[in-house]
């Protein structure tokens, strides 16, 4: 359910959860990962995207992917399968 309008749309009930599926500062790796995540139908968001303003644009700050809670496993799969090197295992 889905209250308000516009910007002040917010939805009403428990707030999923997530977790983060990828961390790195390779944003070329980030991207590639994240439409792997897409074509397998799993949505995905990135966060700490503009951190690199508080460390002076050095990058040493990585960035996550994340997912939601019920599509981390197979996520991990997914990621595992086309960037077997880069996803540590659980």
């Amino acid at each position: 359910m889905v209250v308000g309008r516009g910007q002040g749309e917010r939805a009403v009930g428990p707030k999923p959860t997530m977790r983060d599926v990828l961390k790195t500062n390779d944003v070329v790796l980030l991207n590639f990962a994240e439409a792997v995540l897409a074509d397998a139908g799993v949505e995905a968001v990135i966060f700490d995207g503009h951190m690199s303003v508080m460390d002076g644009s050095l990058g040493i700050l990585p960035r996550r992917l994340m997912v939601a809670d019920e599509d981390f496993a197979r996520a991990r799969r997914v990621l595992s399968d086309s960037l077997p090197d880069q996803v540590p295992e659980s």
